[in-house]
This record gives C-alpha cells, structure tokens and sequence, in this order.
C-alpha cells in the first residue's frame, strides 16, 4: 500500500474488542487494513465459557432443562426443546400432541420477539436509533405473550421432558390473537422502514457478502444461510413436534423482488418475512390444536425412573431465530447423563464473518458483524491448557475422543 506521495506504507492492524461499544457481547477481532478497507479479517471468541455443560453432567435430565432455559437470554425455548428431544428419544417417550402444539407456538412466539430484537440492534448499528426504539417497542407485545402463557418473559420453564409444564386455555387465544393481529398491520410499515429507506438500502446492499458457494462450504445455518440461497431450515427438512403437519416452506430472498444477493440487505429480508410466517405458523396451531394432555408423565418420581433406566444416545434438533441447535446426549442407566453436548446457532455463522469482513470499509463493521444475528455467550467453548502448556484440538482431535468416549460409555 502507498502514501500520496507513492511512498510504500506497512500494513497495521486495527483490533476491535473483546469489549466495545459496537459489540454486544464479548468477542475480539483483529483487521488487517488497506487505509479504510478491511484486507484481512481474524476473531476469536471464548470471552463468557460458563461450564454450563460440566454443571449438567452433574444434574438429572429435569434439572438440566432449567440450566437449559439459561444457555441463551433470548432463544430459552430453543435450547430446553432441543435437550427434552434428544433425552425423548433415548427414553422412548412419546409427547402428548396437544404438547406439540404448545411447544411450535410458543417457538415461533420467540422467533417473533428474537428477530424484531435483531432489527433493532441492526438500526442502532446502522446509527438509525429512532426505528431501534420502535422495533423494541414493537417487541414488547410478544414479550407480554409469552408471559401471558409461560409466567416469564426471558427463562420460560415450559418445556419438561415429555410434553409442557402449562396448557394454553381458551381465555388466553384472544391475547394471542389480538398480538398476532397488531403485528400483521404493523408488518407492511417495519418492512417499509427497513427496506425502502434510502440509508439503510445504501449502507446494506452489497455490504457483507456471503456467496452460495461459501454459505454451504462454512456450513451456515438459519437465516445467514437462507439470505445466500441456501434452502435449510430444521422444521421442513426433519419435520418435529406440530411442524410435520405445518405447510411452510423456507423463507428466502427471492421471496421480495426476485433476487439472492446473499448480503445484509438479504438477512434483512428473511428475518422480517419470516416474522410474517411465523404469524400464520400460530393462527393455524392455535386453530388446529388437538385437545388431551399435555405431559407424557405428570408424576416426576416416574418420569425420573424411566431416564434412571434409559441407555443410549441421541440427537436433538430446532430451528432456532438463528438457525439449527442441537444437543447430544448420551445415557448410560445413571441419574445423571454420561455426556451432553450443545452446538448452538451461532457456532456455525461465526467463520462466516471472514469472507463477509474483507474488502469491506471499517465503518461497516458493526452491521456486518450484527447481520448473522450472534449470540456468543451460548456459543463459547473451553480451551485446554496442560501446565502451561496451550493445546490447540483439531477437528480430527475431538472426534476421536468423542468417539473413544462414547464407546467407552456404551461399553461398544
């Protein structure tokens, strides 16, 4: 790179975090820079690790949905459902239909309140604070919702191993139905905002790239997939709870004018329209709803004997607000589980931030970093330090010992 005077000037490197302003929470990144252009970009996550796993490892599968609850702030549905899952099917429980149900409701309730969270942060990234305030405000009614069903706005304790802690009466579809109706005509006015205003189309066109070709090689998930092309969605490739009797289809750019770019504008795009999906999603469960039970197991002595007896190991998945989660458990006739895994949405986007960051200016950092929606507290993973000694585990490292380990648990 050269000066004005066509002088040669070394390269620097500007680094951003682990905690600043434009960060939501704590991540590091190191940019390589060409004057104003991001050449070469680096992160490196691991600042919040919270042994939540260890803990669990300690606990009966009921305690652990509570810890689950706490994995993430804003998705607390999508991880307790993705665990109740995986220890289902090693159990062998069937849940209650009506649980289903309950369970897809209240899932696309948080996919509502978790997108219009992003569109906000995204308008203060963007420096447009006015419609930050009016997407949080607008928030606030599904918030009141899921309260309205779950007793709790953020940790919601619905979901038990075996179906729902609580039913949703027929006093309560008037409050769920008056929200859904507020925000099918506020929808025409978000989307207005966010997708015709002239700053928000020049700042997020053709900023953050991601190509087709890159979205599957990174193995991206969730919306940052489906923005580039990539048709993914958990709910319609391996239909689970109430989903497999749903008739939706992934929601991807083209939905709007036709074109995949695979750019901010595009995430734009998919979240705000998946918003409007999930509004029918609840209407016809809410209408389609089967009557019956709602717990596989009412008495916990019982449902805490048969985990007690269950052996084996299984894979639990949902589509998150931000893509695929998914735990892995394994049981070997203990109260406790003999291991539990938990991969969240973000851990697949995060490498996905390399090609979107460079030959990008710095000033459009912040948007692009906020553009996969991530959630880095339920992502972060614990390092392993011998002495003082740093071990870097490969790929190849941690699926060897998974494999060791699992086989020495099921004794195969």
């Amino acid at each position: 790179m050269t000066d004005d005077t066509g002088m040669k000037n070394a390269p620097y490197v500007v680094p951003i975090g682990p905690v600043h302003p434009a960060l939501k929470e704590p991540v590091q990144f190191l940019f390589e820079m060409d004057g104003e252009v991001v050449k070469k970009a680096d992160f490196a996550p691991g600042q919040t690790h919270r042994g939540i796993e260890w803990m669990g490892m300690r606990r009966n599968p009921v305690q652990i949905v509570h810890l689950t609850d706490r994995i993430c702030g804003i998705c607390g549905v999508t991880h307790s459902l993705s665990f109740a899952r995986a220890v289902e099917q090693i159990v062998d429980i069937e849940v209650p239909p009506r649980a289903d149900y309950i369970r897809v409701i209240i899932a696309e309730l948080e996919r509502i309140q978790s997108h219009l969270l992003w569109a906000g942060v995204a308008a203060h990234e963007l420096g447009f604070d006015t419609l930050f305030y009016l997407a949080w405000r607008v928030r606030e009614e599904s918030l009141d919702v899921i309260e309205n069903i779950t007793g709790n706005r953020i940790n919601y304790g619905l979901v038990q191993i075996g179906g729902v802690r609580r039913d949703i009466t027929p006093d309560q579809h008037p409050v769920i139905h008056a929200c859904l109706d507020n925000y099918r005509a506020l929808f025409s006015k978000m989307a207005n905002l966010f997708l015709n205003d002239t700053t928000i189309s020049i700042r997020c066109k053709d900023t953050g790239v991601l190509s087709f070709e890159e979205a599957l090689h990174l193995c991206t998930v969730g919306p940052t997939a489906r923005a580039s092309g990539v048709v993914k969605d958990v709910r319609v490739d391996y239909p689970y709870s109430a989903y497999g009797d749903l008739d939706i289809s992934p929601i991807l750019p083209s939905v709007l004018n036709g074109e995949i770019n695979g750019d901010v504008y595009d995430r734009i795009i998919v979240r705000l329209f998946e918003i409007e999906q999930s509004i029918g999603i609840i209407e016809t469960c809410l209408r389609e709803m089967p009557e019956g039970q709602i717990l596989w197991e009412p008495k916990l002595p019982k449902l805490l004997a048969a985990c007690k007896k269950a052996h084996g190991e299984a894979i639990g998945r949902h589509e998150a607000p931000r893509g695929e989660c998914l735990h892995y458990v394994a049981m070997d006739g203990n109260e406790s589980p003999a291991m539990w895994k938990v991969k969240a949405s973000s851990y697949s986007n995060l490498h996905s931030w390399i090609p979107m960051l460079e030959g990008e200016q710095l000033a459009d950092v912040p948007i692009v970093v906020a553009s996969i929606d991530p959630c880095l507290s339920c992502t972060d993973r614990v390092a392993v330090i011998r002495g003082e000694k740093r071990d870097l585990m490969t790929k190849e490292d941690l699926h060897r010992l998974s494999v060791e380990k699992t086989r020495r648990i099921l004794g195969c």
